[in-house]
C-alpha cells in the first residue's frame, strides 16, 4: 500500500508552484541586476548572465526591460541558484558586519579619550604593531581640544588611526 508521503514525492510539482519558483528567480534577477558593477564582477557569473545583467542595466523602456527580466530568470534556472543566494546574501549583510566593526572602534576612541588605560592595553594586544607614541600624542591632543572646545581633528584622525589598524 501506498502512503501519502510516498504518494507525494512521485507527483512532479504544479504549475502554480513552478510560476512561483520562477517568479523568485525573477526577484533573484532583479537584486542581480540592482547590484553595482564591482559585485558583479565578483560574483563569477556565466558569461551568458552577466552580459544580460549588464543590458538590463541599460534598458530604459518598460517592456523591454520585462523580457530582459525573464530572460535573466531563465538564465539563473539553467545554472545552481543556490551559489548566487548565498552571495547575494553576503554582499547584503556586509554592510552589518561594517557597521559592528565601525561601532567597535568608535567606542575604543571614546574609552582612550575618557582615559580607559584597559583600552589602550586591549588594543597594544590585539595589534602588537601600533605605533604607541603616535597613538599617544593623538590621545593628548584630541583631550587637548575637547577642553579648549576646539574641533576634534585629532578625535578624528584617532579615529582614522584605530579604523586602519583594524582593517
Amino acid at each position: 500500500m501506498i502512503t501519502d508521503s510516498e504518494f507525494e514525492e512521485e507527483l512532479p510539482p504544479s504549475k502554480s508552484q513552478e510560476k512561483r519558483d520562477c517568479d523568485a528567480l525573477k526577484k533573484l534577477g532583479d537584486e542581480l541586476v540592482a547590484l553595482k558593477q564591482e559585485e558583479l564582477d565578483a560574483m563569477n557569473l556565466p558569461e551568458s548572465l552577466f552580459d544580460a545583467l549588464l543590458t538590463a542595466k541599460k534598458i530604459q523602456s518598460g517592456s523591454g526591460l520585462k523580457r530582459q527580466r525573464q530572460y535573466i530568470g531563465k538564465l539563473i534556472r539553467q545554472i545552481d541558484s543556490d551559489d548566487i543566494k548565498k552571495h547575494l546574501d553576503h554582499i547584503k549583510h556586509k554592510h552589518d558586519t561594517n557597521t559592528a566593526e565601525f561601532r567597535k572602534v568608535e567606542q575604543w576612541r571614546d574609552r582612550l579619550l575618557a582615559d580607559d588605560k584597559t583600552t589602550l592595553n586591549e588594543i597594544i594586544e590585539t595589534h602588537p604593531e601600533i605605533d604607541r607614541q603616535h597613538i599617544n600624542q593623538l590621545i593628548r591632543q584630541a583631550k587637548r581640544e575637547l577642553q579648549q572646545e576646539k574641533p576634534p581633528a585629532s578625535a578624528r584622525k584617532l579615529f582614522k588611526y584605530l579604523r586602519d589598524l583594524h582593517e
